[in-house]
């Protein structure tokens, strides 16, 4: 079973339009995972049919029992994130402040909060268009432990390949260098990093490639949008040579891929001569991955 991981140093690059486009040109023989809980967007393209959800849970929330409490306001009053008001003597608790340290349970004098494991999101496991099966999440808006979310994804991920036999994992990772990308890379077996020929793109590519030499994995990347800055593609390439970094391929900027997406397809599903040249791509992430 191989896995590979499509990161991204900044969003915006393309990288979840590509991964389902190689999700599409693997059919048959693949399991996705979408481990961007915190904006995934994959779906969106791949038309999930959900098969299972799972609530997923991370640290906890303080709850004030009102029947309990005697409205003494030591527990506002320790409060360091200002989770905690009151209207007259009544106490509420806002959830999306609360960082579940725990004060102010400890000095309630009532024993009148508790602290309860916190809904942070849901797991999914879904039959794609392409007849294949994805594992997604999603991540509530304010929650916190998402590198423990993607981890969930990929464990999932790894069961459905098993039992599907399936002989390849791809995996939407999220972009930047946070935990999120940290945790996609574990048990990776080749990283496809997706940039763009800009200053930026250059920039958090070389931050990501840092990452990747941490843990010693072999990669290659995409330029898309290569044509906006000849200059800058030429750049990067040097940059990746330097770094042992296979080049993949070059893709050029095309609103097709924007026409696409707002179809609800992927790009190789509306555009013949970039479904080509994404095969000629596919094909080489096959070779240099082995």
């Amino acid at each position: 079973m191989r896995e590979l991981v499509i990161l991204s140093g900044k969003g915006g690059t393309g990288k979840t339009s590509l991964t389902a486009s190689f999700g599409l040109l693997a059919a048959g023989t693949v399991v996705l995972a979408d481990c961007d809980v915190d904006a995934s967007n994959l779906h969106l393209l791949m038309k999930p049919e959900v098969m299972s959800a799972e609530a997923f849970f991370s640290g906890e929330l303080a709850h004030i029992n009102p029947e309990s409490c005697i409205g003494c306001g030591k527990c506002e009053e320790v409060c360091r994130f200002d989770a905690i008001s009151h209207q007259a003597k009544t106490y509420r608790i806002n959830s999306l402040n609360c960082e579940g340290c725990g004060y102010c349970a400890v000095i309630c004098p009532t024993q009148a909060i508790d602290m309860n494991p916190a809904r942070s999101g849901n797991l999914f496991v879904s039959e794609i268009k392409s007849g294949d099966i994805m594992a997604h999440a999603r991540l509530f808006p304010g929650a916190d432990n998402s590198g423990k979310l993607v981890a969930r994804v990929k464990m999932e991920a790894k069961k459905l390949a098993e039992k599907y036999n399936r002989e390849l994992i791809i995996v939407d990772g999220a972009p930047g260098i946070g935990c999120p990308v940290i945790s996609s890379l574990s048990g990776a077996d080749y990283v496809i990093l997706v940039t763009e020929p800009s200053a930026s793109g250059l920039h958090d590519l070389m931050r990501l490639v840092e990452v990747l030499k941490k843990f010693r994995l072999k990669a290659g990347c995409i330029i898309n949008k290569a044509d906006l800055h000849p200059e800058k593609a030429v750049e990067i390439e040097d940059f990746c040579k330097a770094y042992e970094i296979d080049i993949l391929g070059k893709l050029p900027y095309d609103k097709a891929f924007t026409e696409a997406m707002i179809e609800g397809k992927t790009i190789i599903e509306t555009n013949k001569s970039i479904r080509i040249v994404l095969e000629e791509i596919w094909n080489n992430i096959n070779l240099k991955s082995i």
